[in-house]
């Protein structure tokens, strides 16, 4: 980005994992990154994190904000801070996401835990998502780019995921459909479905994992630095191309052939 005028970027779940490591990736290139989520003092990690990583950062390259994505006022509160600090939006980061209660049988699923876990996934990407495509539409130069954060069960299931990979399965309607409502307004939607990244989240897969014949066993990360690198390439093409899908994932994951 030498050269270019700065980009301004939200990302939400910024305060761990794959979050975490995009915002180091694009504060490290240039970007101005604006960090959500719901613990004020991982955001504040997060940004100390990128700028001792990167070589110089401009003063004021990122903001922290504490906010629900699945609560409307903190995502209405998200996007008036990024208005009032930068004045506009180039990228979203739809990223904050929750797997929900593990190894819990369909039949025992209990209903709150559903809705956590598509109050999260869903409804948090759909109110990001609409907040960043109103800011889009409506700045001058018009535009922006939407990247949603699926999953590799956006396309083959995991045995007791039914909320993770229904909610995951919603969302690629959801890029499809911003991808298509956007085009009038240089709004640029797609997605990255990521398997196997290791972070926090993942770390159970070191040690085993249900698979879909019944065993227990372990399973092959990849470096979040990888999915990271990815995530950058897909928000720094011009707005005339985009990544409409994209899987990254652990080479020799039981994903292929899964079941």
């Amino acid at each position: 980005m030498d050269g270019k005028e700065t980009k301004i970027a939200v990302i939400t779940g910024a305060g761990s994992g794959i979050g975490r490591a995009v915002a180091v990736e694009l504060m490290g290139s240039g970007w101005s990154v604006v960090l959500a989520g719901r613990r004020a003092h991982a955001l504040e990690e997060t940004a100390d994190l990128a700028i001792v990583r990167a070589d110089a950062l401009a003063e004021g390259a990122s903001l922290c904000v504490r906010a629900d994505v699945s609560q409307p006022d903190d995502v209405a509160g998200l996007f008036a801070a990024v208005r009032r600090r930068f004045g506009r939006l180039d990228l979203l980061f739809n990223n904050a996401g929750t797997f929900g209660p593990g190894g819990v049988p369909f039949e025992e699923l209990p209903y709150d835990a559903w809705r956590h876990v598509v109050a999260t996934n869903l409804d948090g990407a759909f109110l990001c998502a609409q907040a960043a495509y109103r800011q889009m539409k409506e700045q001058d130069p018009q535009g922006g780019r939407i990247i949603n954060n699926g999953s590799i069960s956006a396309h083959t299931p995991r045995p007791h995921s039914a909320a993770y990979t229904a909610t995951k399965h919603a969302l690629t309607g959801l890029t499809k459909s911003l991808s298509l409502d956007g085009r009038p307004y240089r709004i640029a939607c797609g997605q990255i479905d990521i398997g196997n990244a290791a972070t926090d989240m993942t770390e159970r897969m070191r040690t085993g994992v249900l698979q879909a014949n019944g065993e227990v066993v372990p399973e092959p990360v990849m470096d979040v630095a990888d999915v990271a690198r990815t995530v950058r390439h897909m928000a720094e093409l011009p707005l005339e191309a985009n990544v409409q899908f994209a899987t990254v994932l652990a080479t020799t994951m039981p994903f292929i052939g899964r079941g």
